[in-house]
């Protein structure tokens, strides 16, 4: 059987690609789509966020698939389908084209990003699959790194329609044959067993009152960190200049978000990959409101200790995303519990800039406010998780 390092690795790989092909994409080139189409680029944006709807609807159907038929067989055919919806968006001549093209970038994406990787490594190694899915992560972290330049790039040589269609064929080169050398779930007769054995083990010792106050708990978590994820990647430059910061430092500080990202990740690998989840967990959900104090104590000689801070609690909850379901409630169903976990995360996520931005709007800074008592909560759900299984482990 192929060796789980080898697996992290294709699957990192994979993931860099359809991350910077559909969630990274709108930032470069929504001007010169709606330029050219003749709309706005809040026009564009919108078609984004239906993408984002779309991905929340079709999440735990694809979910299930892989936990009863593993992840290479979905994964094969969404690098398809985000081919064909990039070409239709290469081709998209009015607004319709572009929120149908969208949404057909959508159903690829509910299917083919970090749920259904994470689903596909848990299908293949059970309990075990942790460091797999943070490997993934960290490999996906430079997503934005790579999609950023390569699509302006793309964008100035053979224009917006051009760069859309080598992201397509991209998918059917690189990402498809990655996809296709991934295990089969029953060729790993080993790690099946184990995924058998330990279904059971995750989440055994909650009742079922503490399970389904657990899945709100984790619910709740994951939809406050991709709604502030998604509006600091929205209007963080424009929070910095708020506080002080000029519009160059502003967006030159806002660039560590990215790094810092990465080197959550590579804490969690290292330094916390003992630790209990719920732990690292915790302390990452304390980054965000950490740095927003910073911010407003010391103004904007303290914007990238902000920047860093928030980017090293969004990389290591990125990892919590997966394996905080697996600790609780097993492997046993992960995917499908993974694709309904993460439905109110897809939603806020795609509401998350407008939202977010009338509070910039009104309190310009001060919006830090929102997100810091948002982390908060996150951090209070998490600690209420932890006390309940530690109570389940003394019974």
């Amino acid at each position: 059987m192929q060796s789980r390092t080898t697996t992290t690795v294709m699957l990192g790989m994979a993931q860099t690609l359809a991350w910077a092909s559909s969630y990274y994409l709108p930032a470069v080139l929504a001007g010169a789509i709606a330029r050219d189409v003749g709309t706005s680029a809040s026009t564009v944006f919108g078609a984004f966020s239906v993408a984002l709807l779309v991905a929340a609807a079709v999440g735990p159907y694809a979910g299930r698939f892989i936990d009863r038929l593993g992840g290479r067989s979905v994964l094969i055919a969404i690098n398809v389908v985000f081919a064909a919806g990039l070409a239709a968006l290469s081709q998209a001549t009015l607004a319709s084209h572009v929120f149908a093209a969208w949404a057909l970038i959508g159903l690829a994406m509910g299917s083919g990003l970090y749920e259904a990787a994470f689903a596909t490594v848990v299908r293949l190694h059970g309990q075990e699959a942790r460091r797999a899915i943070t490997g993934i992560t960290l490999f996906a972290g430079f997503s934005s790194t790579v999609g950023w330049p390569l699509s302006a790039w793309l964008e100035t040589s053979v224009g917006w329609r051009g760069a859309c269609l080598v992201w397509a064929a991209l998918h059917l080169v690189i990402g498809l044959p990655l996809h296709v050398l991934v295990p089969h779930a029953s060729r790993a007769d080993a790690a099946s067993k184990e995924t058998t054995a330990s279904a059971n083990v995750g989440g055994a010792g909650l009742a079922p009152a503490q399970q389904r106050r657990a899945a709100l708990l984790m619910a709740c978590v994951f939809a406050v960190t991709w709604f502030i994820s998604t509006a600091m990647a929205a209007h963080l430059p424009e929070l910095l200049v708020g506080s002080g910061a000029t519009l160059a430092a502003a967006v030159g500080i806002a660039a560590l978000v990215g790094p810092a990202q990465v080197a959550g990740r590579v804490i969690e690998f290292t330094w916390f990959r003992h630790a209990h989840p719920l732990l690292s967990a915790n302390m990452a959900a304390l980054a965000h409101p950490l740095g927003a104090l910073c911010l407003g104590v010391l103004g904007a000689s303290a914007a990238a200790a902000f920047a860093m801070l928030h980017g090293l609690g969004n990389g290591i909850l990125t990892i919590a995303i997966g394996t905080l379901p697996l600790l609780i409630f097993g492997a046993k169903g992960y995917g499908q519990r993974q694709g309904f976990l993460m439905v109110p995360a897809r939603i806020v996520q795609a509401g998350a800039p407008f939202l977010f931005g009338i509070a910039v709007e009104r309190w310009g800074s001060g919006a830090l406010w929102l997100s810091s008592i948002l982390g908060l909560l996150a951090c209070l759900a998490l600690v209420v998780m932890t006390v309940d299984m530690r109570g389940a482990r003394q019974g």
